[in-house]
């Protein structure tokens, strides 16, 4: 297998932006059309995900230890939408046929069989991981709570009907009849608790349906499937350091599991957690981070505001008032948010002295498919 061709080809594909995914599924139905019930009925969301999954794939297609895990996820999240072993053939059929039409000249015999081959490996894999598995394909779960802290965040308590085991900093795919088939992924804001409520922080987007839905239309009692949980956003648990956490947004859901996980552990060790919004009103956590600082007095919560000038507190970019109340180079730190929050933060702590191996970042985009990589093979 010619890895650097097939990299080679994918570019070249990549290059027809939105016509790809269309000829994707266009294929995929026509050949197919016993596929299409998988899917939901509006695709207007759903066209860039099998790219967006095949990027990753090609990008670590030479990285076994990142890999592999990524498409065991795959195969184990993909049951929670009836995808059964034998759609993967239909599948790798109208992705081959979408990579030689958009191929042109550079779509040889031996660039085929490198993409067979290579579908051939993910296909086996996801399978067999779903096979393996003896978790539920979803959790039923209803709505148990559902607060309006903001014009468009949610905090949203479900209660699975099963246990549903995960860990901090995880997140977990939610599914509501307001958006059937519509899947997206919203970060646990809890560490594990005996009844089982999982605490989700739901942030509504302008062309975000299930999140508009779930902000504005979800009430108690109403019935949700959950995911299985993904995500490598999670404590190291052999490292005893001290932990520096950095968010914005609705990124601040991950970190504050995180948090509640080791005001749980018996390991003593300090946190020190930032929290940045544009105004006061946005912080729409912070009374319950006041709290968990209040009764753990090792748990310090700094709010930072960018756009609001007569704030009493501190404004400003939080990667200055990071950087500025470091150093913090014998930390381990975690930061969660906007993208831009994200990059600024984690170049500034890498400038000032923080190893960038105990570094660890996720960026929340609206609407995003997946925890990580994000993306799907199918659905």
């Amino acid at each position: 297998m010619d890895i650097q061709r097939m990299r080679d080809s994918f570019e070249v594909v990549g290059a027809n932006g939105d016509e790809v995914p269309l000829f994707f599924y266009s294929h995929l139905f026509l050949n197919y059309p016993e596929t299409r019930s998988l899917f939901p009925v509006s695709m207007m969301t759903q066209r860039d995900r099998l790219f967006a999954a095949l990027g990753h794939i090609v990008t670590n297609v030479d990285n076994v230890d990142v890999l592999v895990p990524f498409l065991q996820d795959l195969g184990r999240d993909h049951r929670k939408f009836g995808t059964l072993a034998g759609h993967y053939p239909a599948v790798g059929a109208s992705l081959l046929a979408t990579l030689e039409h958009f191929a042109g000249d550079a779509w040889t015999p031996e660039l085929a069989a490198d993409w067979a081959e290579a579908y051939g490996v993910i296909a086996s894999v996801m399978t067999e991981a779903a096979g393996q598995s003896d978790d539920p394909a979803w959790w039923d779960a209803r709505v148990v709570s559902h607060e309006r802290r903001t014009l468009d965040i949610a905090v949203v308590r479900l209660e699975p009907r099963e246990r549903l085991d995960f860990v901090p900093g995880q997140a977990v795919a939610v599914e509501s009849e307001l958006r059937p088939r519509l899947w997206r992924y919203y970060a646990v804001a809890n560490a594990p608790r005996e009844d089982n409520v999982l605490e989700l922080h739901v942030q509504a987007h302008d062309g975000g349906p299930v999140s508009s839905a779930l902000v504005r239309h979800l009430a108690v009692g109403d019935a949700v499937r959950l995911g299985p949980p993904q995500g490598g956003l999670v404590l190291d648990t052999t490292s005893d350091r001290d932990l520096l956490l950095v968010a914005s947004g609705t990124g601040v859901a991950p970190l504050k599991a995180i948090l509640e996980q080791v005001t749980q552990d018996d390991v003593a060790r300090r946190v020190d957690f930032y929290v940045e919004a544009r105004t006061a009103a946005d912080l729409y956590d912070l009374e319950s981070l006041q709290a968990l600082a209040r009764a753990h007095p090792w748990v310090t919560v700094v709010p930072v505001v960018s756009d609001e000038d007569d704030y009493p507190g501190e404004k400003g970019r939080v990667s200055d008032v990071v950087v500025r109340d470091g150093p913090w180079g014998s930390r381990d730190v975690f930061v969660c948010g906007a993208p831009l929050m994200v990059d600024e933060t984690v170049k500034e702590l890498i400038k000032a002295g923080v190893p960038e191996h105990r570094i660890r970042a996720e960026r929340f985009a609206p609407s995003r498919p997946g925890p990580s990589a994000e993306g799907s093979l199918t659905s």
